[in-house]
């Protein structure tokens, strides 16, 4: 995604009871809202984690590139187990997670110093939450871009990931030919994978009310969505607000 669109989206959010910082790691852009200025700290998890991947994926090279999912050794590091994990559920390659895992590690590993988190990386997010947000749609040329978004309650404890895949925005992959492909899920890595198998299935609007229940049947999914044009499909626990 470009730069350009970054800045477009991110100059819309608004978290009035948090504070904002932006950390990148090469290809790592992460904008978080948190109770306090924690950029040290977040710049430290995210080159921990990527360091971590980065090493994984030198000793075994098809982890970056296989299109279904990857079986790793028992002892391997935790982003990469969330990658390969959320994968298996969804029936992918472990970097259709890669976004939504960075998003989570760096967004639990900030449990220790915020009780309030919100990490976005490359428009996917895991977030902890005592108080209800909003998220907004951004679904490229789509005439409903901009114009809706999605309720979240608060989330517990433990977070709820809400990620989106696009055959239209941005560089990623998609077998598909959606807008935009929302998957809400108890993990960022989880919502990552999932948006993205749901977003392969989706090759026009007949394919939406399908596609959304075998996305609902992924252990750990809560909520999807989908966009393609003008057609909006909802299932699960997605509330659907005005933007």
């Amino acid at each position: 995604m470009s730069e350009f669109v970054y800045r477009f989206y991110r100059r819309l959010t608004r978290a009035p009871d948090l504070v904002c910082f932006r950390v990148v790691v090469e290809e790592s852009d992460l904008f978080i809202w948190a109770e306090s200025e924690l950029r040290e700290e977040a710049e430290r998890y995210l080159l921990h984690h990527r360091r971590l991947l980065e090493d994984f994926i030198s000793r075994h090279p098809r982890f970056a590139t296989t299109f279904v999912p990857y079986p790793v050794p028992e002892e391997v590091p935790w982003v990469v187990r969330l990658m390969a994990e959320a994968a298996i559920k969804a029936g992918v390659g472990p970097m259709a997670a890669v976004a939504g895992a960075i998003a989570e590690a760096v967004g639990k590993e900030l449990f220790r110093h915020t009780g309030e988190i919100i990490v976005e990386n490359g428009g996917d997010i895991f977030l902890r939450s005592s108080k209800e947000r909003v998220v907004g749609l951004f679904a490229g040329h789509s005439p409903l871009s901009g114009r809706i978004a999605f309720r979240l309650p608060p989330t517990g404890d433990g977070g709820l990931g809400i990620c989106t895949s696009s055959a239209t925005v941005g560089p990623s992959y998609s077998a598909g030919r959606a807008d935009a492909a929302v998957i809400l899920a108890e993990g960022g890595a989880l919502a990552d994978a999932a948006a993205t198998a749901l977003g392969n299935r989706l090759k026009g609007p007949e394919d939406i009310e399908i596609s959304l229940q075998r996305a609902l049947e992924i252990p750990g999914v809560l909520g999807a969505a989908a966009v393609m044009g003008e057609v909006l499909g909802l299932a699960g626990q997605m509330e659907l607000v005005r933007a």
